[in-house]
């Protein structure tokens, strides 16, 4: 099998805290090439690179999820441009907007931390990691807006919107939602998609993918998820896996 770049993952979360270090060690032999690891706070921040550090394959995004801009200070937009000038960090994420939660921050303090970090990142010239849950006007604005580099990943929304996306230079994040069974909006997205415009992730440790529903999911199973896309764009997935790692490399500047 050709070798999976999982574009979207978060290997600090609890779930992993009893076998990380197994875990991570265990990826490159599993297929994995490159992992994009999404630091979503300040502390994050701090974990996602040590990990990178410690294992090559691991790239990082820095920045303040959404759900912890609630509890967000003025500084904390400090600590993602210093992190920025890491070199192991090659985006700003995971930023963006979820109107899902009603604990989360109001939506015009959502908009304007992430347009505060959109503008950070074309400042750094780097691209962006958007996070976008029931908040499809409000992105599509700011992406409009903006016109950054970068992918909205986890992509919920319709084919058309997915295809818009695409033509403002983007690019769409599909992962495990593809392989479930009343899945409809992302296998349309996955069918029309250009195949230039797709990233694969997993939004480890969420969204294991068919037939692993409901395990804690890694970089791994990325496979499932491809051999998916590819029936249904009828194509192999040898070819998919290395488009979308060709497509992951060119977006964040990498060559894994």
């Amino acid at each position: 099998m050709s070798l999976i770049f999982d574009s979207h993952a978060h290997y600090d979360a609890d779930a992993f805290d009893e076998d990380r270090e197994a875990v991570l060690s265990a990826l490159p032999t599993q297929g994995v090439c490159a992992v994009i690891q999404c630091a979503t706070d300040p502390d994050s921040i701090q974990k996602s690179l040590k990990m990178a550090e410690k294992h090559p394959y691991i790239r990082v995004a820095v920045g303040i999820h959404p759900e912890f801009v609630s509890s967000a200070t003025p500084d904390w937009l400090d600590v993602v441009r210093q992190a920025a000038a890491h070199p192991l960090v090659c985006a700003i994420g995971e930023i963006g907007l979820d109107y899902y939660w009603e604990e989360n921050a109001p939506r015009e303090v959502q908009v304007d931390w992430c347009r505060r970090q959109i503008e950070l990142a074309m400042e750094l010239d780097l691209p962006v990691i958007l996070h976008d849950r029931e908040a499809h006007e409000d992105t599509m604005n700011l992406i409009r807006e903006y016109r950054p580099r970068g992918v909205v990943h986890c992509f919920s929304g319709s084919a058309e919107m997915a295809r818009q996306i695409a033509d403002l230079g983007m690019y769409v994040g599909l992962g495990g939602a593809a392989t479930f069974k009343n899945a409809r909006k992302p296998v349309a997205v996955a069918a029309s998609l250009p195949l230039d415009r797709l990233l694969l992730e997993t939004d480890a440790p969420y969204m294991a993918p068919v037939p692993l529903r409901g395990k804690r999911c890694d970089s791994s199973m990325i496979a499932h998820t491809a051999a998916r896309i590819a029936e249904i764009r009828g194509m192999d997935v040898d070819a998919l896996l290395d488009a979308t790692r060709d497509n992951a490399n060119r977006l964040f500047g990498l060559n894994l």
